[in-house]
């Protein structure tokens, strides 16, 4: 049979992935699962964007690096739109459904964890959340042990002659990695004396700007949604949320800019 649209897309089975549980079922749970399940097909395509973007610092193609960051910035932004539709859910509208979630967390989203660590935001107690040994677990060990999108950026600048400390070369993966003057240095010789690689520096500020807003955007849903009560599956809820605010995944590209 030819291929069609349905069958290419897969539309049938997609359009079966929507199970509310609440009696009835209530209105509006179709649209927070609607919602959420968008939320990680982007999550898988950014994942698969910025592992190709990763490639692309390994073998030095700054120009088809920068095509890439762009993309991821431009459906972060598309993220931060998505939380309009999710604040028309009044309080009363959620709760409506909200006892079904059960133990059900977004902190579960192990492709959002894969993400956190891929930006730097190593942390392995993050893998308690999961079964050992489980396939989700796997995925996320894998990047507690990778290289991040940073250390990959840090190869570039190696590969394009610019003295890269050894020491964060070859450090610890499964670390957060900290801010260095050094690096610091490089970055504003760069924005001084190559443009491209700039550009590039600057697209990586855009997706960090946009991380922050998602991250604002998203407390701010929660707290007019469900105001200090516990969230679901156990989290602190608005507290905890709170706390990831204003932490920027790059602090090295905005502690420069005084110097600029």
């Amino acid at each position: 049979m030819s291929v069609t649209y349905s069958s290419y897309l897969k539309v049938d089975e997609l359009l079966q992935c929507q199970h509310p549980l609440s009696d009835g079922p209530e209105h509006d749970e179709l649209l927070f699962i609607t919602i959420h399940q968008s939320y990680e097909l982007w999550f898988k395509q950014v994942l698969h964007e910025l592992d190709f973007l990763m490639e692309l610092f390994n073998k030095g193609d700054r120009n088809r690096a920068l095509h890439t960051l762009k993309r991821v910035d431009t459906i972060y932004r598309t993220l931060i739109q998505q939380v309009d539709i999710l604040e028309t859910l009044t309080p009363l509208e959620f709760l409506s459904f909200r006892d079904r979630l059960s133990t059900a967390s977004g902190f579960q989203s192990y492709q959002f964890r894969e993400l956190e660590f891929l930006f730097g935001a190593k942390d392995a107690s993050k893998l308690d959340v999961y079964e050992k040994d489980s396939g989700h677990y796997k995925r996320i060990e894998k990047r507690l042990q990778s290289p991040t999108l940073w250390d990959a950026f840090l190869q570039l600048l190696k590969q394009e002659g610019y003295a890269v400390p050894e020491v964060l070369l070859k450090r610890d993966w499964t670390q957060r990695s900290e801010p260095s003057e050094k690096v610091q240095k490089l970055l504003i010789d760069i924005y001084r004396n190559d443009p491209l690689l700039a550009e590039i520096c600057e697209a990586l500020v855009d997706i960090d700007t946009s991380l922050q807003q998602w991250r604002y955007r998203h407390v701010k849903m929660v707290e007019r949604t469900i105001g200090s009560k516990m969230g679901t599956g156990g989290s602190s809820g608005v507290g905890y949320l709170q706390s990831t605010l204003f932490r920027p995944v790059f602090p090295d590209l905005w502690a420069i800019r005084a110097e600029l």
